[in-house]
């Protein structure tokens, strides 16, 4: 199939931003990334980490990189939990999120740029310091197990502009 037939003309219809999010797991707890106070998107609050596709990447090569960029680690196994569709407006592209879930053999990270990195006990979240769609998304992708489906989301806004989230 040639890239003219792939039905791309439209392109307010159909551009999405393709990224990655990730949160490894060790003993009972989840490494969380602490946004920086000066950036622009979820300063000071809490999110796995991960980041923009680069154009030869796919998600999986993409979400690996982004650990290694953001933790230092290397992570040989993520599972693909969830897939979710963040609508874009008449003036911007939507995003397409890839969300994995992975165990590490360690706790040895490295902050960065990006922020401070920190585990979580996963009975004992801080939800109210978490980045609001996560508040119903990582219950769900947590307790998902090897072989379910992923998690599908849908986000998009409602008439006064606030996110509203849908899950299948």
């Amino acid at each position: 199939m040639r890239w003219e037939d792939q039905g791309t003309a439209d392109n307010r219809r159909y551009t999405v931003v393709p990224r990655t999010l990730s949160f490894l797991l060790h003993e009972g707890h989840v490494l969380l990334l602490r946004g920086a106070p000066d950036k622009r998107l979820w300063a000071n609050q809490l999110n796995g980490v991960g980041g923009h596709l680069e154009p030869d990447e796919d998600p999986l090569a993409g979400a690996c990189r982004e650990i290694l960029e953001e933790t230092g680690l290397t992570v040989d196994a993520l599972a693909l939990r969830a897939i979710v569709h963040i609508a874009g407006t008449p003036s911007g592209p939507g995003v397409l999120l890839f969300v994995f879930v992975g165990q590490t053999a360690t706790r040895q990270v490295r902050s960065g740029r990006e922020g401070r990195l920190a585990w979580y006990p996963v009975d004992d979240l801080p939800w109210a310091e978490l980045v609001k769609d996560l508040r119903e998304l990582l219950p769900r992708i947590l307790a998902s197990r090897p072989g379910d489906a992923p998690v599908y989301g849908h986000y998009t806004p409602d008439p006064t502009g606030r996110m509203t989230f849908h899950f299948r």
